[in-house]
């Protein structure tokens, strides 16, 4: 058995079909599905099964992921291992949102690559759902994000912090715009905002939908930093976690606007999967997460 068809499996998962899979491994696209019929003629059982433009994972597709999972960390637990001078080595796949990468989790990146400078640290962008999915998949090491729902058994989960969250607008912004509390109005403000499945807008919106507030148009830009300089220049308000936008506030470049938002904070976890093998890189980010001063509670 061919450990190369096993991580293709993975990167079918990964991608959602042959093709896309194809495109990232550099492969042609016959080479993976001659994989895949290598690999389902020596297990005799059919993997994938194919759903619209996807490959879905077979009921016995889905009972056998849990041993190719335990292979392939096995495989990397003697690629990672330490050498005789104590490197670390290896690759670490962590998964986090825009706003914890630029604002938060900084200086514990960097005191990881001062430790392990031999490790290669991939860094994923993504929103918390796409987060959550992907490590439930196996797909990375560890998970960093809002907290939406609760992960399988085999999941670990540690809370860092809660996060207050607010509506932000420049200082020129209209009096008579900066009422978000009265019900039933329609404003000629634009809504800027990244995500639309970001958890703090799902937030935002939801509020808005009682109180029967309707806005005039939206404006999605993928960049904090974008999203900040367009409230500045007053060409909308946003809803964002406040540690993003503290020092604005702070100068008085943003003003915060009052809302009756009652659940109007987020929490912030990490995740690993605790059934699978622990590499040392792991355990050093893991370590430096746990001891960081953004670590408040521990489960």
């Amino acid at each position: 058995m061919e450990l190369k068809n096993l991580l293709t499996v993975k990167k079918i998962i990964e991608t959602g079909n042959y093709k896309n899979a194809a495109r990232a491994l550099n492969y042609a696209q016959s080479t993976i599905t001659f994989q895949m019929k290598q690999l389902e003629s020596e297990l005799g059982i059919q993997i994938f099964e194919k759903n619209g433009n996807r490959m879905e994972l077979t009921q016995a597709g889905l009972s056998i992921l849990p041993i190719i999972d335990r292979i392939l960390a096995s495989t990397k637990e003697l690629i990672c291992y330490k050498d005789s001078i104590g490197e670390i080595r290896g690759t670490l796949k962590v998964a986090l949102p825009e706003t914890l990468i630029t604002y938060q989790i900084q200086p514990i990146l960097r005191a990881f690559k001062e430790k392990a400078p031999n490790v290669k640290l991939s860094l994923q962008v993504m929103n918390c759902y796409a987060i959550q999915e992907n490590l439930i998949n196996g797909n990375i090491d560890i998970a960093i994000h809002y907290e939406i729902s609760k992960y399988p058994r085999s999941i670990t989960t540690n809370a860092i912090k809660t996060y207050p969250l607010v509506l932000v607008a420049s200082p020129a912004l209209d009096e008579n715009q900066r009422d978000f509390i009265s019900s039933g109005q329609k404003k000629s403000i634009c809504h800027i905002q990244n995500d639309p499945n970001a958890l703090y807008l799902k937030i935002f919106n939801q509020y808005l939908k009682e109180k029967d507030i309707v806005l005039d148009t939206e404006l999605e830009l993928w960049s904090i930093e974008t999203i900040k300089q367009s409230v500045m220049s007053n060409l909308g308000i946003a809803y964002l976690p406040r540690f993003t936008v503290e020092t604005e506030l702070k100068q008085g470049k943003m003003i915060g606007i009052e809302t009756e938002i009652n659940n109007g904070e987020i929490t912030a976890v990490f995740a690993y999967n605790k059934i699978k093998w622990m590499s040392p890189a792991l355990r050093l980010f893991l370590q430096l997460l746990e001891t960081s001063k953004l670590v408040e509670i521990s489960e």
